[in-house]
C-alpha cells in the first residue's frame, strides 16, 4: 500500500483528493453524541489540506435505503469536522449530482469539502458490480486521487470502499495504516498472556471470532447478552434473558474445544437481573437483583454482570500483555447496568498491557463512560472491520488499497 506520506511526498497541491472516511457517528436529533470518528480520520485530511490538496470528503451514516433520508444527513458531521480543523468546510447536498460537482469545482487548494451521505444513492451498496461500479465512475469524476482511511468500513463491498481505488491513483490514510498496525499485534506479533474479553448482545456476531481465538488467546471471558447463551450450554436456567438457541450447539463445541486445546475460557459466575428491561431514555432507577449466573429466576432477565465477576474479570486481564475488547458487558447505557463494562474499562487501564478496544458499543462505553481515551493503547474505529480482520477474512477495502 502507498502511504499517505508517500503521496505527500509526491505533491498534491491542487489536486482533488477523495478521502473516504467514516463519518458514521451517532445522532440524537441532529446532535452528534459521540465524535471519535471524525477526531480520529481529521489528521488525514488535515494533513492533506496543509499541502494544498483540494479535499473531498465522503462518507456513509446509519442504513438508509439508497435514498435521501433527512435524518442520515453527513451535515452536522461537515460542520463537526470544520470545528476541528479550524477552517470552513463546505458541504454538497448530493452525493455526485450538480451540488457535489458545484462544490468541489469551487474549492481552492487546501480547502475541504464533505460531500452528502453515500447511501442516500442505491449505487453505493448495489450487489450488482454494473451498478456500483456505475456509481463508482460518477465518484472518480470528483477526484484525481484517492485516500481510504474509513477503517470502519473497509469489511464492506461498497462502491466508494472498494470500486472507486480501482479507477483512481490511491494511498492509505494515517488512520487505517494505524489500525492495521495495531491488529497485527493481535494476530502476528502477539504478547503473552492474550486475554479477550468478548461482550455484546448476540452470540452469533462473535462465533467466527471465537473460533479464530481459540487458537491464538491464552484466556476468553464472555459476557453481555451472548453469555447467556453459554450459560444454557452449561445446563443453567437463563430465565427470560437474551438466547440464541439455534447456537447451542455451536457453544457447546466451542467449549470442549477451548477445553481440549488448554484456552481458558470464564464464564459470569454472578449476574444482575431485572423483570422489567430498564427505560433507556430516562434512566430512571432499576429494579433488580444479584444472583449467582446458576440462578438466574424463571422470570428474570439478566442485563450486567455480577460484582463477584467483575473482580474474577479484572483478576483475569491483571496479568495479560496484551488484551483486545469488544462489546459491552451489560446494558451500559443505563448508569444501574453500566458497572460490567466500566469494570472492564478500568481493569485494561490497570493494566500493563497493549490495550485494544475494539470499536463501536465499547468505544461508545469507553467514552460515555468517562474514560480518558489515551489510557488504552487503541481504540478502534471499526467494531466490525476489526471482528473480521480478526477472523482471517479478507476486507474488501484493504485489499483495493493494495492493488
Amino acid at each position: 500500500m502507498k502511504t499517505i506520506d508517500e503521496l505527500l511526498a509526491e505533491g498534491v497541491k491542487g489536486k482533488r483528493v477523495f478521502v473516504r472516511a467514516d463519518l458514521n457517528v451517532p445522532l440524537a436529533e441532529g446532535t452528534i453524541t459521540d465524535d471519535g470518528r471524525i477526531r480520529a480520520v481529521q489528521p488525514t485530511i488535515a494533513k492533506l489540506a496543509e499541502a494544498g490538496a483540494r479535499v473531498v470528503v465522503a462518507s456513509h451514516l446509519g442504513r438508509p435505503k439508497g435514498a435521501p433520508e433527512p435524518a442520515f444527513s453527513l451535515a452536522p458531521a461537515a460542520a463537526r469536522l470544520g470545528e476541528l480543523l479550524g477552517a470552513d468546510v463546505a458541504f454538497a447536498t448530493d452525493t455526485v449530482g450538480s451540488s457535489a460537482k458545484e462544490t468541489v469545482a469551487a474549492l481552492t487548494d487546501g480547502q475541504v469539502a464533505v460531500i452528502e451521505n453515500l447511501r442516500f444513492n442505491a449505487g453505493e451498496t448495489s450487489k450488482d458490480d454494473a451498478e456500483r461500479g456505475a456509481f463508482a465512475d460518477r465518484l472518480a469524476e470528483l477526484a484525481d486521487i484517492y485516500v481510504g482511511d474509513g477503517f470502519g468500513a473497509v469489511h464492506r463491498k461498497h462502491a466508494s470502499v472498494f470500486d472507486l481505488p480501482a479507477r483512481l491513483p490511491h494511498a492509505v490514510g494515517q488512520l487505517i495504516a494505524t489500525e492495521v498496525g495495531v491488529l497485527k499485534k493481535l494476530t502476528d506479533e502477539v504478547k503473552r498472556p492474550y486475554v479477550v474479553v468478548l461482550g455484546g448482545a448476540k452470540v452469533s456476531d462473535k462465533l467466527a471470532v471465537i473460533d479464530e481465538l481459540l487458537g491464538k488467546a491464552d484466556r476468553i471471558l464472555i459476557g453481555g447478552g451472548m453469555a447467556y447463551t453459554f450459560l444454557y450450554a452449561k445446563g443453567h436456567e437463563v430465565g427470560i434473558s437474551l438466547l440464541q438457541k439455534d447456537q447451542v450447539d455451536k457453544v457447546k463445541e466451542y467449549m470442549a474445544r477451548a477445553e481440549s486445546t488448554g484456552v481458558e475460557l470464564v464464564l459470569p459466575v454472578d449476574i444482575l437481573a431485572s423483570s422489567d428491561f430498564p427505560d433507556l431514555k430516562t434512566k430512571a432507577p432499576a429494579e433488580y437483583i444479584t444472583v449467582d449466573a446458576d440462578k438466574i429466576p424463571a422470570d428474570k432477565e439478566g442485563l450486567d454482570i455480577g460484582p463477584k465477576t467483575r473482580e474474577l474479570y479484572a483478576s483475569k486481564i491483571a496479568d495479560a500483555a496484551t488484551v483486545f475488547w469488544n462489546g459491552p458487558l451489560g446494558v451500559f447505557e443505563h448508569p444501574d447496568y453500566a458497572g460490567g463494562t466500566r469494570a472492564i474499562a478500568q481493569a485494561l487501564v490497570d493494566s500493563d498491557a497493549f490495550t485494544v478496544v475494539g470499536g463501536g458499543d465499547s468505544a461508545a462505553a469507553v467514552r460515555t463512560l468517562g474514560f480518558d481515551e489515551n489510557a488504552f493503547g487503541h481504540i478502534s474505529t471499526g467494531g466490525g472491520a476489526s471482528l473480521e480482520y480478526l477472523e482471517g477474512k479478507t476486507l474488501p477495502g484493504l485489499a483495493a488499497l493494495e492493488g
